[in-house]
């Protein structure tokens, strides 16, 4: 059974009583084992949470609305190679054929509207449907579908938009109707701008002095890709019917949770909503979910019939829900993390990783040895973030121990490229080291 003491100990430490926090709720060959609050709602009222109290879950909602597209699919009103236009006959495919499975899978090479340059200016902005497909339907393709995975909000926003259409209804009355009802998920809700949600915590993110709100974000943006509320018992809920076929056919359900695999044949380690995992000899359905002042994260272990969810008001925290939900699952299988030892090194070793290093054309990292440190700079994102050596190669974010970047050298011991290694051993991505010197 999962320690519960140590589990305790983590969240306590992770999220005090005075600053805000998560509901967290493991649970076991269907019995709970774990259901708690820790921390505050809402800071200015003193409010505590409770397992009851309702999050934004972000992307989350990427899994019902994948699930509620099969449920189109099972019954003959769509099929996953039905192109886009069949539904969105004025969407600008560029020459390709874009299809409802490269939406579920983030394969569809249309631009995602949270990467926009623009797109923050815009938070506030309530958008009708066509105007925020509009925002960048017109954009050029980031890749021909089906050749590249790159996670995409505006794919499940217009697979929110075609469900509407398919059904004759809302996509949050859909979810109503065919989700949150049967399931008894009285706790769950679609577009929740102005309407009164018993419990409802609020959303905050860190600054240099302390806590603040989080920045308004209007929730005509979100849509199929992230606009649900939820508690951690409706999640429960949802997953223990996932082990049943109340809702979905079981061979829907096991392609949901096949990994897409690409024009080249490699694997994207995404299904149809959910991210896909092995680790410990066990597959790990999961995904995240952060929207502003939100972050959250659902995790099923079928082996093991385990399910760890843990909702977050507080993006600022040491810990991710990410890397406390790893940590639980790891401790419920008896192989607790074990914390990685910083090393010193000498300057020269941190100086022969400086340069810049290239994802994709035009896609660049910068690694800058610096004041006895390696720091890490993504330019498209204005985003820098110190380094700590575990290694002559390996590194992880400083407060993150959880993702590592390890350098790739040749026979020569020359620095060849970049790698990002997630919690579960497996390489996100490969940047190559290029001839080209740093910006000032």
């Amino acid at each position: 059974m999962p320690p519960e003491k140590e589990i305790h100990e983590l969240l306590n430490a992770n999220y005090p009583p005075d600053g805000p926090g998560a509901a967290v709720i493991v649970v076991k060959d269907g019995q709970i084992i774990l259901r708690k609050g820790y921390g505050l709602a809402n800071m200015e009222l003193g409010v505590p949470i409770q397992p009851e109290t309702v999050f934004k879950i972000g992307s989350v909602t990427k899994q019902f609305t994948a699930v509620s597209i099969l449920m189109l699919v099972e019954e003959g009103k769509l099929a996953l190679d039905d192109p886009i236009e069949k539904f969105l006959p004025d969407y600008p495919t560029h020459g390709h054929t874009i299809t409802i499975e490269h939406l579920l899978t983030h394969t569809s090479g249309i631009k995602s509207y949270t990467s926009l340059p623009e797109w923050p200016a815009n938070f506030g902005k309530d958008y009708t449907v066509p105007e925020l497909i509009d925002a960048f339907k017109y954009k050029p393709m980031d890749f021909a579908p089906g050749t590249r995975y790159e996670y995409n909000n505006s794919a499940f926003f217009l697979l929110g938009v075609i469900l509407s259409k398919v059904s004759g209804g809302t996509y949050e009355e859909f979810l109503q109707k065919h989700i949150f009802d049967p399931l008894e998920m009285k706790a769950s809700y679609g577009y929740t701008a102005q309407r009164i949600i018993p419990g409802r915590a609020s959303g905050y993110d860190k600054g240099e002095e302390g806590y603040l709100n989080c920045p308004y974000l209007s929730m005509t943006h979100p849509g199929g890709a992230g606009v649900m509320s939820s508690t951690v018992d409706d999640l429960a809920r949802w997953d223990a019917t996932l082990y049943t076929d109340r809702l979905l056919k079981p061979e829907s359900l096991q392609r949901a949770w096949t990994p897409y695999t690409l024009k080249d044949s490699s694997s994207t380690y995404y299904g149809y909503g959910w991210a896909l995992e092995e680790c410990a000899g066990l597959q790990w359905i999961l995904h995240g979910g952060g929207i502003h002042g939100f972050v959250c994260i659902a995790v099923r272990i079928p082996q093991e019939k385990l399910f760890v969810a843990v909702l977050s008001n507080n993006t600022g925290a040491e810990k991710t829900p990410e890397e406390l939900a790893f940590r639980i699952v790891m401790f419920s299988l008896g192989k607790p993390l074990q914390e990685p030892q910083p090393v010193e090194l000498p300057a020269t070793a941190m100086e022969r990783l400086t340069g810049v290093y290239e994802i994709h054309p035009g896609e660049e990292r910068h690694f800058v040895a610096k004041d006895g440190k390696l720091l890490h700079r993504m330019p498209a994102y204005h985003y820098e973030e110190p380094l700590i050596p575990v290694s002559e190669i390996e590194f992880y974010p400083k407060g993150n121990v959880f993702y590592r970047t390890r350098f790739v050298m040749d026979e020569t011991g020359r620095v060849t490229a970049c790698q990002v290694i997630n919690p579960y051993g497996r390489i996100l991505d490969t940047a190559r080291k290029i001839d080209k010197p740093l910006p000032e």
